[in-house]
């Protein structure tokens, strides 16, 4: 199992610091959020390339904007190696693809709780991964939405089926009960953050989701 520790709770006063204590980390991830698309605003492209310099970790940006196209240029000139945007957005999924892979980057496209696992379908083949949202997205701490879990099975179910790579990221609400059931469903990578950054012991709450295995 791979972990992507979300960077939202921690002290942006210290952030280099903060990156050092979740470096046993996978992924490192970074929610971009243009409060049009979610309510929030975090922060931009600049942040990414501020911390680039305290670890070699994989950064995955995911774009909670309205416009994604016109971010990622800026991503993935700033240290992003995988790059997120959602279906919901009004950009053109077809050229968002095209855009990220023009930089030689990492594809990924994300869904919203509300939104038919099918729609994903037909993009399965083109991108890297999925990152299917298991609370709304724009807050963090959020509680597990227990329905999304059939969604991760059904998605896998079909990955398998087509013979692909692509992988299944899931992002919200994972501590340690519900990494045990989106696992047991497919998933491949855990987002966390409050979870992970709260923990009394950051290190072995990483190496602890790292040692479950995929079910399905």
């Amino acid at each position: 199992m791979k972990v992507s520790t979300s960077i939202l709770s921690c002290d942006f006063s210290i952030l280099g610091k903060e990156i050092l204590k979740i470096r046993n980390s996978d992924i490192i991830h970074f929610d971009i959020m243009d409060g049009y698309f979610v309510p929030n605003i975090s922060f931009g492209h600049d942040v990414l390339k501020s911390v680039r310099k305290y670890t070699d970790l994989p950064f995955e940006a995911h774009l909670m904007v309205k416009e994604p196209i016109n971010f990622i240029e800026k991503f993935a000139n700033s240290g992003s190696d995988i790059i997120i945007f959602h279906l919901e957005s009004n950009s053109d999924v077809l050229e968002s693809i095209k855009e990220i892979t023009k930089f030689n980057k990492k594809v990924g496209i994300s869904i919203k709780p509300n939104t038919n696992i099918e729609k994903i379908f037909k993009y399965l083949n083109l991108i890297d991964l999925v990152t299917i949202m298991t609370v709304e997205p724009g807050f963090g701490g959020q509680k597990f939405i227990n329905s999304q879990s059939e969604k991760i099975k059904i998605l896998k179910e079909k990955i398998n089926f087509e013979g692909l790579k692509t992988l299944i990221e899931v992002d919200g609400g994972i501590n340690e009960q519900t990494s045990k059931i989106v696992t047991q469903n497919g998933a491949d990578i855990l987002v966390a953050g409050t979870y992970i950054l709260g923990s009394e012991n950051i290190y072995k709450t990483i190496s602890d989701l790292k040692k479950l295995k995929t079910c399905i």
